[in-house]
């Protein structure tokens, strides 16, 4: 293929490429007088519900570009995995798609590894709803020990306005806990998770006049990279460079490292852990 390749000629290609590696049994087409491997062109459009006309003007680079709707569409009708999806937005929109929230019980056994390695610095990775699903030993240390309590419970959002513990912790806990409230936001939209936040949401409301008048705001905020500062009820003051990082392949999870500022504090939590 040539270097100057088109968008529109990679999407058809990537399309013809992944139609021809698919079984027509086993989507309970007939296997028989077939000129080429995998599904037929009329047949991933039956899958994806769109017009053979125009898929067919896809895979040959006509047509313009597709919606993210029809793009997800025949990524089911594909059986993508969420890898080949996003390629297949990049190529026909140029972007990656929208984050989509998937409950998960927690991560793999490398990405844990990856937090352990991380000590003495903090780490954890949450999902879109902010729900905390993996941690390390100095994030235990630092300020909760997410261990000790139920699935259910372990939420950012929880520890800010219920938790008396987080609230005695921050030097500023309103501006915290309106950042925080701010990037939720975002980032459940973005996930598309409104069900899901909806009964979190709600309590929040009923349980804290100060979480229901901060989402009457409506504001938002991103995250990336801050300063944070808290009053350890062991080792005192410390102070975090916070950053935030998608987790590769999974989108809707998020690694938060807290990188000390002052090398002593990293001695002092080391210490702390070795005590344990």
């Amino acid at each position: 293929m040539s270097e100057y390749a088109t968008h529109e000629t990679l999407l058809g290609t990537y399309l013809k490429d992944r139609r021809a590696k698919l079984d027509p049994a086993s989507f309970g087409f007939s296997s028989q007088r077939r000129r080429t491997p995998g599904l037929r062109r009329e047949e991933v459009a039956q899958r994806a519900n769109i017009s053979p006309t125009w898929y067919t003007w896809l895979e040959q680079g006509r047509g313009g570009a597709p919606s993210a709707d029809v793009l997800d569409r025949i990524a089911r009708a594909l059986l993508l995995t969420d890898v080949e999806r996003e390629h297949l937005f990049l190529l026909g929109l140029g972007r990656p798609p929208e984050v989509r929230y998937q409950k998960g019980d927690g991560v793999t056994p490398r990405l844990q590894r990856v937090l352990d390695a991380l000590q003495p610095s903090p780490a954890l990775i949450r999902t879109a709803i902010w729900d905390v699903v993996a941690w390390n030993r100095a994030a235990t240390v630092m300020l909760i020990d997410y261990g000790s309590l139920p699935p259910e419970q372990r939420n950012v959002l929880r520890f800010i306005f219920l938790d008396p513990r987080f609230r005695a912790a921050q030097y500023d806990w309103e501006g915290v806990a309106r950042f925080v409230v701010g990037a939720f936001r975002v980032d459940a939209a973005r996930a598309g998770a409104a069900a899901e936040v909806e009964p979190l949401v709600e309590e929040l409301c009923r349980l804290s006049p100060e979480f229901r008048t901060m989402w009457r705001d409506n504001d938002v905020s991103s995250h990336g990279e801050n300063l944070k500062q808290i009053r350890h009820p062991v080792l005192g003051p410390l102070a975090f460079e916070y950053s935030a990082f998608t987790v590769e392949g999974r989108p809707d999870l998020t690694m938060v490292v807290h990188n000390l500022v002052n090398p002593g504090d990293a001695e002092r939590i080391q210490a702390l852990l070795d005590a344990q």
